[in-house]
């Protein structure tokens, strides 16, 4: 019979990990309203800790363990030399308050960082402050704001976002202070340009477009929704969530787009599974550089001398991030720009479209393809045949891949596909892997076919079975607290 081993309620009177030097300043009392009788911390020895983490992550899945096809969040392979290089001293050691002088290092890289964002996209300016997507996004959305408000444009109030946009945009527009008007996808996947023709006006701040959008198309009226946009006085944001479907092959600033954020921890690796850490650089055409948030980094070249400093842009929409953003993500992504040069990070892309499709042609017997079209990094499949014929819902076979030790891939999202599944292989999986995904794939809709309770009843192999995951969000319980009181302060209740 097994045993399931000791994970929380690990804590024993009088057990330490660590065990600290008597201190060689004087002791000073906390003042009385800090003070508590007893913390109710677990006191475990070091290797109860140890042993308490390494089987908790052993319970995660992991782009290091399999297959992770999360669509629009491309949760790629993260070269080991990009973590190598983070943890380099002179990198992870540096203090963000110290002097420019003793950190022109990190400070070169942040600059060539920029210079090559700019350059892969086709914007003439980068910040590299913002911490994630959607804080990019907010970045943009106040930019446009900015701009408009200097220019006396006050009455530009309204943000259209299309229906394929990532479901980010229209919080963020929201937050900025501008209403949402949603823009319709055409039945070809396309933003709808007729009818966009109809939304615009003066009262147009702007256009929030992913491209490619999250249904995995590249949008074929860009250029005259941009010029649309544009007539109307407004400007063009793009999402730049799904940049890996078009390094090297297509920069959003060559199309006239004004701003577009970058996921570093999307398309320059480090995956984000876990919460993070992110990072979300913004671009942008040179009319809107200075409003870029402060400070930014520039280089001074005084005959032979080079050095960097900060620098406050003359409009600038102010401070968004703590000191200079994720400063470890931006080595991660500098390491992999540079390892990958300018032929390789086309080649990531035409890998990563390229299997893509190989999926998807894959699997369009047995699955419904709302838009059977040749797509870019992803595409969106969906699982309403099964619904409709055996009773199994798209829910069902994103638990039933979790047998077969896969990340099953984004659910129910784009919110126009009905019972839809995002599936985004990237560039790092093997023909090999994506085959064994094949095989699962066609082999969950043969069960849903012969035996559908197989399919609503899984997982069956994981450690947790099925969860109860409305009740889990209705009721949530994100604090731990012991089963009973601790023997101190039980022996502390006695003595009063």
């Amino acid at each position: 019979m097994a045993v399931e081993p000791l994970i929380y309620e690990l804590g024993k009177s009088g057990r330490r990990a660590v065990k600290f030097p008597k201190p060689t300043v004087p002791e000073t009392p906390l003042p009385e309203k800090l003070r508590r009788e007893a913390l109710n911390w677990p006191e475990v020895s070091e290797i109860d800790v140890i042993r308490h983490y390494t089987r908790l992550s052993q319970k995660n899945h992991a782009i290091d363990i399999n297959m992770y096809p999360l669509g629009s969040c491309t949760m790629k392979y993260n070269p080991k030399i990009n973590e190598a290089v983070a943890r380099y001293p002179g990198f992870a050691r540096l203090h963000p308050y110290q002097p420019e002088s003793t950190v022109q290092g990190a400070l070169e890289l942040m600059f060539d960082l920029q210079e090559m964002l700019a350059e892969i996209s086709g914007f003439d300016a980068v910040t590299l402050q913002p911490a994630a997507g959607a804080h990019g996004e907010l970045t943009g959305c106040l930019i446009m704001r900015a701009y408009h408000a200097e220019r006396g444009d006050t009455g530009r109030t309204k943000m259209i976002i299309p229906d394929s946009a990532h479901g980010t945009n229209p919080a963020t527009a929201r937050m900025a202070g501008f209403q949402v008007v949603t823009l319709p996808s055409d039945d070809r996947g396309n933003a709808d340009v007729d009818k966009l023709r109809a939304l615009v006006g003066p009262d147009t701040a702007g256009l929030m477009i992913t491209n490619p959008n999250t249904l995995g198309l590249w949008d074929e009226h860009i250029a005259e929704v941009v010029e649309i946009v544009h007539g109307a006085g407004g400007l063009v944001y793009n999402d730049g969530a799904n940049f890996n479907a078009i390094l090297g092959i297509a920069r959003p600033g060559d199309l006239d787009i004004d701003i577009m954020h970058y996921n570093l921890h999307k398309t320059f690796s480090t995956p984000h599974g876990g919460g993070g850490p992110g990072s979300g650089p913004v671009g942008v055409r040179k009319e809107l550089a200075k409003y870029l948030p402060t400070p930014r980094v520039r280089k001074i070249t005084e005959g032979d001398d080079v050095r960097y400093e900060w620098f406050r842009p003359e409009a600038t929409i102010g401070r968004l991030h703590s000191f200079n953003g994720n400063f470890g993500m931006h080595v991660r992504a500098y390491c992999y720009i540079r390892m990958h040069g300018a032929e390789g990070l086309r080649q990531i892309s035409e890998d990563a479209v390229l299997n893509a499709n190989y999926l998807m042609t894959q699997l369009r017997d047995r699955y419904e393809m709302p838009y059977d079209r040749t797509c870019m990094h992803e595409f969106v499949a969906s699982g309403n045949l099964q619904k409709q014929q055996h009773g199994v819902k798209t829910l069902d076979i994103a638990k039933r891949l979790l047998d077969f030790g896969v990340h099953p891939p984004t659910t129910y999202f784009p919110l126009i596909v009905p019972e839809a599944l995002m599936i985004e292989p990237t560039e790092t999986e093997s023909k090999e892997s994506l085959d064994y995904f094949i095989d699962a794939m066609r082999q969950i809709a043969d069960e849903a076919e012969t035996t559908p309770e197989l399919v609503t009843s899984a997982p069956h192999t994981t450690e947790t079975k099925r969860l109860d995951e409305v009740g889990a969000n209705r009721n949530l319980n994100l604090r731990w607290q012991p089963e009973a009181a601790p023997e101190r302060e039980k022996e502390a209740v006695a003595a009063d």
